[in-house]
């Protein structure tokens, strides 16, 4: 598993720790992975502290800030377990409840997606939110009931077939369209969303409302409009 962490100094090791305790819970062969995408508050330390004490935890550092989809790029690349487990460090999710994905997976499924029971944000927050996720459902023919809930269990064997290529936060809807049509087996499972205890998001201003649109459109041309997807792999149907 692993978390994408920036300036999370105030959550990341309630985060790693709660990570570790619940995948010991799930299996004896877990790694705990942090991406730490250029972090300027404490993050770093402590996470270096944390890989010290936990044998189970390593540390990957960006020199510079590659962005929300770099750090799942680069998280994606260092798993090495068959399974992947993956959320923010920023605690909107909570890592018990990846035993909630674990108890979905099947010989027949390839990722369980999580889906929000609420979403604990700002009104303002949820009604961009659902305007997003309504609109970018629409452009791409997605099924999956929440495209943006970052709180996923997959197979490593999909990046053998998926590559992904953003390093802003349409990495999600690139990697969920690109699954989707690829054909692999989606489940889903119900998690909770909790309100933000420390920081800010890195999304929620207008700027970058503004460039997350236009990526959106670019992505859109790419992968329905000229059809740039992966293909189908064989022997598995849509969800």
């Amino acid at each position: 598993m692993f978390f994408p962490a920036y300036n999370d100094s105030g959550t990341i090791a309630s985060m790693v720790v709660s990570a570790v305790l619940a995948a010991g819970r799930l299996t004896p062969d877990f790694e705990v992975i942090v991406i730490n995408d250029g972090s300027r508050d404490a993050t770093p330390l402590i996470l270096d502290e944390l890989a010290r004490v936990y044998p189970q935890v390593r540390v990957v550092h960006h020199q510079g800030n590659r962005g929300y989809g770099g750090a799942l790029r680069s998280g994606f690349a260092h798993a090495a377990k068959e399974w992947i487990f993956y959320t923010d460090g920023d605690a909107q999710y909570d890592p018990w409840e990846m035993s909630v994905l674990w108890e979905r997976k099947g010989p027949g499924i390839d990722l369980v997606n999580g889906y929000k029971i609420s979403r604990s944000d700002p009104f303002h927050r949820i009604v961009i939110g659902r305007l997003y996720h309504n609109a970018v459902k629409l452009l791409f023919g997605l099924k999956v009931r929440d495209v943006d809930c970052d709180f996923r269990l997959m197979r490593r064997a999909i990046f053998d077939r998926v590559t992904l290529t953003k390093n802003s936060g349409v990495i999600c809807l690139e990697m969920m369209k690109k699954i989707q049509d690829a054909g692999f087996t989606i489940a889903e499972a119900p998690v909770h969303h909790y309100h933000r205890a420390y920081g800010k998001s890195q999304f929620f201003n207008f700027s970058r409302i503004a460039r997350t649109a236009a990526d959106v459109m670019k992505l859109w041309w790419a992968l329905v409009v000229t059809r740039g997807s992966e293909p189908p792999a064989a022997g598995r149907t849509g969800a």
